[in-house]
């Protein structure tokens, strides 16, 4: 397995990367946002391992940068950042797990592997569509813009992006807590049932589409072509 391992701290990089050779797998290692872009796109590593803080372009900067380039490698962040509102940026970054240090080296390591595992499902599924599409409306994935019968929906940023959530779900139940990290994304001080006032004036704007958005008690949000 090869690994990049993305860390400014040089006792944690060598500490990190012997631990990990040691457990069978190869590390490549570098200490800055810059040198990561570069290494990433040389070695395309199997995962990731990415810490926040970095001289140069931080953590975020580099995960959304290697995002926007297509690179689609699993990223295990790694950071003194513990707090709810960090994880939910990284994650909503591109990000794929999150470990807080300090951390068990075994964790990371069953981690790490579970990672792999799961690039390698992905690489090997079929591509999603551009489109998702249900009832009278359609997602367009690259543009996120909304469109019933072809008439984009005027929708506010909250309410769109828990439409956008659904229809890439369509049918499906989604769970009011991933609902959340997506329409309120590092908002660490929004209440939970914030999200049921979006909900309702979403449903209130879906009335005319002929899709309808149903609660489902204790699991959560889905849409719903209507009688």
């Amino acid at each position: 397995m090869q690994l990049l391992l993305v860390e400014d701290d040089p006792t944690m990089q060598i500490t990190l990367q012997r631990a990990l050779t040691r457990r069978g797998m190869e590390v490549t290692a570098c200490g800055d946002g810059g040198q990561a872009l570069r290494q990433w796109s040389a070695v395309q590593p199997d995962v990731v391992l990415l810490d926040l803080t970095l001289p140069g372009l931080d953590g975020l900067q580099v995960l959304q940068q290697a995002r926007a380039s297509g690179w689609r490698q699993p990223v295990l962040i790694l950071t003194a950042r513990g707090t709810v509102g960090d994880r939910i940026i990284g994650l909503n970054s591109g990000a794929d797990d999150y470990l807080p240090k300090p951390f068990d080296l075994d964790e990371l390591e069953a981690r790490v592997r579970a990672l792999a595992r799961r690039g390698t499902a992905r690489d090997a599924a079929p591509s999603a569509p551009a489109t998702a599409e249900f009832g009278a409306l359609r997602l367009d994935r690259d543009s996120g813009a909304v469109y019933c019968r072809d008439e984009a929906l005027d929708i506010p940023p909250r309410e769109l992006a828990l439409l956008q959530a659904l229809l890439a779900r369509p049918g499906q139940a989604v769970a009011k807590e991933r609902l959340f990290e997506l329409v309120f994304p590092g908002a660490a001080e929004v209440q939970y049932e914030a999200i049921e006032v979006v909900a309702y004036r979403l449903r209130k704007r879906l009335a005319h589409t002929g899709v309808a958005l149903v609660t489902l008690r204790g699991l959560g949000y889905l849409l719903k072509v209507a009688a």
